[in-house]
């Protein structure tokens, strides 16, 4: 198993006792509202067979209409969620007439079956397959895209997925259960309860081991071509302040997969560097380079190493929807 270094480790928990203070009180993040909508008139409600179980686990669908093969955009709902809650970019994707599933895997992450089981795997496998077996799918270019529980889940697939999967896109995901439990419940935060829930714990006694194991920080990356994809991750500043995950969530699985593809200390972020981060809630460049932006947000820091980007922006717990899919079409 591979772990994060020991800096970032005694990192995190000076974090976490810094912050149990400063952190509880939050209310749940509207990110993680799990009420559904009416969905557009296009979009079609199907049932896919599980290859896991036999069971069929419901999806909103649409096919592209356009002749010739288009993206697919395999987009994952939030923590409290299932498959019906209702998605900000499913009219953008519509309008660009892509395929576009967005299955349920289990629904909310409150049961041992949901939450990264091997249940999960396999539907969110089965869904990308089913939109394939549909036609019209250019398998080039299939996108998983997720924000919160639904980064978590894509964060999930980019370690397991068999698919050639062209890009994944996780903002401000889980990928590490155990920490987040011990930060969700200094909070007085749901997320506890459901996790005690997932890993069959109480609230005395936490399935730790349960928990690294349905976390993507601790998993291997199953299959050799995933080299081959790319990789985003997305943190607010503020979330961990304004929102239920911190950005440790995301920078730490940044560089634990840098130290796995073979980086060095300076292509990851510094422990100076995070502490600044989650210190001041900003980061300054050098002078000499000019701000970046996130569509109309400040990107606070941004690192790249190989197919991975992490991307610090102004901002909590969220995606800015309208620069989401940006990236599917650069070459």
């Amino acid at each position: 198993m591979k772990t994060s270094s020991s800096i970032s480790l005694l990192l995190s928990l000076g974090i976490l006792l810094l912050s149990i203070n400063i952190l509880n009180g939050q209310s749940p993040p509207e990110w993680d509202d799990p009420r559904g909508d009416n969905w557009p008139a296009s979009v079609e409600r199907v049932f896919i067979p599980s290859t896991a179980d036999s069971t069929f686990q419901k999806a909103y669908y649409f096919k592209s209409s356009l002749p010739e093969p288009q993206p697919l955009i395999v987009s994952l709902h939030t923590w409290s969620g299932n498959y019906n809650q209702r998605d900000r970019l499913v009219e953008e994707i519509i309008n660009k007439n892509w395929n576009y599933i967005h299955p349920d895997f289990r629904g909310p992450n409150t049961r041992p079956e949901a939450c990264g089981s091997s249940l999960v795997i396999a539907d969110l496998e089965d869904a990308i397959q089913y939109a394939i077996d549909q036609g019209g799918v250019d398998t080039n270019s299939i996108h998983v895209i997720g924000a919160s529980g639904g980064g978590y889940a894509t964060l999930l697939m980019y370690r397991k997925s068999r698919h050639p999967i062209r890009s994944f896109s996780a903002w401000v995901p889980i990928s590490n259960l155990e920490d987040w439990y011990w930060s969700s419940k200094s909070r007085g935060l749901k997320y506890a309860g459901h996790l005690e829930a997932v890993t069959q714990s109480d609230s005395l006694t936490f399935n730790a081991a349960e928990a690294r194991r349905r976390s993507p920080i601790f998993m291997d990356t199953e299959h050799p071509e995933r080299q081959q994809s790319q990789l985003y991750l997305y943190a607010g500043i503020h979330d961990g302040y304004k929102g239920s995950v911190p950005i440790t969530q995301s920078v730490h699985f940044y560089n634990q997969l840098v130290e796995e593809l073979g980086g060095q200390p300076d292509n990851q972020v510094s422990a100076g560097q995070l502490v600044h981060l989650l210190a001041q809630r900003t980061y300054q460049p050098p002078q000499t380079q000019p701000p970046l932006f996130l569509g109309d947000r400040l990107i606070h820091l941004r690192k790249q190493f190989k197919n991975l980007q992490l991307t610090i922006f102004e901002g909590a717990h969220e995606m800015v929807s309208p620069v989401a899919l940006d990236h599917i079409l650069e070459p």
